[in-house]
């Protein structure tokens, strides 16, 4: 048996393993250590969970974005985006065929812009709150300050997502603008938790001058934040960022890590992600079985989608859209899965 492979099945006893263990879990992963945390994962996250994947109804409100992260599609500096912001009322839109498709959780993302101040964006939050009681708001619009989180959670929102995209801060750097700063990022995240938010964290799986000691850092910081949601998927380049000519990450770690965030934070939500759907067909799929449990099909109109381009080629039609949920259903149930038709909320405390 391969030290990957004991590591695994140590992993999959104790739901942890000591830094110098995970670094090498990762580091010499094998077909063995592949199918061992797999199987364990999916089992795990059946036994939680059941086999309904809870599904988020996804609203890319704007593209607007003062920030320049180096990798991102809507950063500031790619004069080639085509911008634009979706209106109040077509939100509101977006929200109510939702609603008929069976959507009980709306997530409004969108890039860090200003235009949408707290005024602008408490209202669209609370006219959302007041025609859809029963439904959870999960925003992801970067980070903001205290007062503002905790307007916008007394408008209504419930969730916020904010991937912490690496728990370096040396990382970090490489990644992003001098101006951007790590530790606001992070606590951005534990001011979230504090308010009450369901919070969701993440990174990107392969990025560039990404080390697996970074890897095994990421998954000490979740450790310690006990986030309700983790959003990964493998870094797809954008050809007009200048990280245009990187290579993409590797679908199979980010499955391998799918794998084992599932054993080691079992009751996390945990998305298989646009991003994995993109990178490999039939990504998304894969990612349940190995312990995903969350799918974020396209509301957005269909003239934003092609607009909102994180990265290269991202998928925005088929199972990925909304209005095709039925599609994305029967791709579940090939796999032994189906949705789950209400607001997902965390089993984390």
């Amino acid at each position: 048996m391969s030290k990957a492979s004991e590591l695994a099945r140590r992993l999959i006893r104790e739901h942890d393993l000591p830094d110098e263990g995970l670094y090498t879990l990762i580091a010499e992963r094998d077909a063995e250590s592949r199918a061992a945390l797999k199987e364990a994962a999916g089992d795990l996250a059946r036994s939680i969970y059941g086999r309904k994947i809870f599904i988020r109804g996804l609203i890319e409100f704007t593209n607007y974005c003062k920030n320049n992260c180096l990798y991102c599609g809507i950063r500031r500096g790619n004069q080639k985006a085509d911008r634009y912001r979706l209106t109040q009322e077509e939100i509101l839109a977006c929200c109510e065929a939702g609603y008929g498709l069976g959507f009980r959780t709306f997530v409004l993302q969108g890039g860090e812009d200003p235009y949408f101040t707290d005024e602008r964006l408490c209202a669209i939050t609370a006219a959302i709150r007041e025609r859809f009681p029963d439904c959870a708001i999960t925003l992801s619009c970067g980070e903001r300050s205290r007062e503002s989180y905790e307007r916008l959670w007394q408008a209504g929102a419930n969730r916020y997502l904010l991937r912490h995209e690496t728990a370096s801060k040396s990382h970090y750097q490489k990644l992003h603008p001098p101006e951007m700063s790590w530790d606001n990022r992070v606590q951005c995240l534990y001011t979230l938790r504090e308010i009450g938010y369901q919070v969701g964290c993440g990174m990107m799986v392969g990025s560039p001058f990404q080390t697996t000691e970074d890897l095994v850092a990421d998954l000490r910081f979740m450790q310690k934040l006990r986030p309700h949601m983790v959003g990964m998927g493998p870094f797809i380049a954008h050809k007009d960022t200048p990280f245009r000519d990187r290579e993409s990450g590797s679908v199979e770690l980010t499955l391998y890590l799918l794998s084992i965030i599932r054993l080691m934070m079992p009751k996390v939500l945990l998305p298989a992600t646009t991003a994995l759907g993109t990178a490999m067909q039939g990504g998304r799929e894969e990612g349940i079985l190995c312990g995903a449990n969350v799918i974020m099909p396209n509301l957005s109109p269909p003239s934003a989608r092609d607009k909102y381009m994180l990265y290269d080629n991202k998928l925005r039609s088929g199972a990925e859209a909304a209005e095709n949920i039925a599609n994305l259903r029967e791709n579940l149930m090939k796999v032994g899965y189906d949705i789950a038709v209400d607001r997902g909320d965390s089993l984390v405390l």
